[in-house]
């Protein structure tokens, strides 16, 4: 079976749950033509100039890089080096990219699980949450018989998508009580005349992108020629980039150091000391979590002096074998989900490309 470019981001993007990715964070697809045919894929960790030297040698028709290649806006695609230069030269091949990032660090079995399962931690649960796109919830009230009916339209519309679920709404009764004024035709009740109906309030959250169709949906299904509704902005069903776990028993800041240098690599850092049987995991950049983490001492890369500083201070260790080694195992676990997800088109495994800058000396 052929895909499309579209088609296999869609495909990528649905096992991956893209929608728990953070709202900052540019994945999905990059670049790419959507109606070019994908026979050959690869999976990496970033688009570094070896990794773009592979792709063009191996005839690549689409990447799927956990990393975005194209992180901040940019005027200019011409080429040359650094980000820009090698989204043209993808282009110019004919090489689509497709980004995962924040949406497989909160994944179960993604990023932030691999990094906790290569340190042994037993009980491991999420913290973290990464909020996601802007997000509103609809709430209106109608005769409780219609209710399938207008939940069903403002789902057609964007709405009630929660996971891998879908139609999904929160329904209350209570009574609606208005006075309809002159020339009206209400659906329930007399014209003059002090009114209540039993209702049911439905509450449904959308993307703030859909808002405007979903609201439209909703005036249609309804029955009543004055529908009653709001729109609320709020936050919902953040995905979690990090994992805290324990150990299956109570190790030094130093054992620890050094099991992380095994399995993970990097130019390891560590600050604190003491027992540990606790510890919080954060792949990437996770020095913003560490105060929250809730474990005797965090694994994650990029910790500024400061925030060290203040984890210390809280009696909170922490080892830093730097960002890319803390991504090492949830890179392995995308070319498994990639080539699980898909058994008809030739998967080629880039992983081991390492593109960290840091070396040991």
């Amino acid at each position: 079976m052929s895909f499309t470019v579209t088609e296999f981001a869609a495909k990528i993007g649905e096992a991956i749950q893209l929608d728990k990715a953070a709202g900052w964070d540019p994945v999905g697809l990059q670049l790419g033509d959507p109606d070019a045919a994908v026979d050959r894929v690869a999976v990496c960790h970033e688009v570094t100039p070896e990794i773009l030297r592979r792709l063009i040698e191996l005839n690549v028709d689409m990447a799927i890089a956990y990393h975005p290649l194209l992180f901040r806006p940019v005027t200019h695609l011409v080429k040359g080096s650094g980000p820009a230069g090698r989204a043209f030269a993808l282009i110019a091949n004919r090489t689509a990219l497709s980004i995962v990032h924040t949406a497989f660090d909160a994944m179960a079995g993604g990023t932030a699980d691999a990094l906790a399962q290569s340190l042994g931690l037993e009980d491991v649960g999420g913290f973290g949450p990464a909020w996601g796109k802007d997000t509103v919830k609809i709430v209106t009230f109608a005769p409780t018989e219609t209710g399938d009916a207008i939940s069903g339209a403002m789902a057609a519309a964007g709405a009630g998508r929660i996971g891998d679920y879908s139609n999904c709404s929160f329904r209350t009764a209570g009574t609606g009580v208005f006075l309809p004024g002159p020339g009206t035709t209400p659906h329930v009740g007399r014209t003059g005349e002090l009114s209540r109906a039993g209702e049911a309030r439905i509450e449904m959250i959308a993307p703030a992108t859909r808002v405007d169709a979903v609201v439209a949906a909703l005036v249609r299904a309804h029955p009543y020629e004055e529908p009653a509704y709001d729109v609320i902005s709020t936050r919902s069903n953040a995905g979690f980039v990090g994992r805290r776990g324990r150990l299956p028993s109570p190790a030094s800041v130093a054992e620890l150091a050094e099991r992380v240098s095994t399995q993970l690599g990097g130019v390891v850092r560590v600050s604190g000391a003491g027992p540990v049987s606790t510890i919080a995991v954060v792949p990437g950049s996770g020095g913003s979590l560490l105060l929250e983490s809730g474990s005797d001492l965090v694994v994650t890369g990029d910790v500024s002096h400061h925030r060290a500083r203040a984890a210390a201070d809280k009696g909170i260790a922490v080892i830093d074998p730097g960002h890319a080694a803390t991504e090492r195992p949830g890179v392995k676990a995308l070319y498994a989900a990639v080539a699980e997800t898909v058994e008809t088109v030739e998967v080629v495994d880039l992983t081991d490309v390492d593109h960290d800058p840091w070396k040991e000396r």
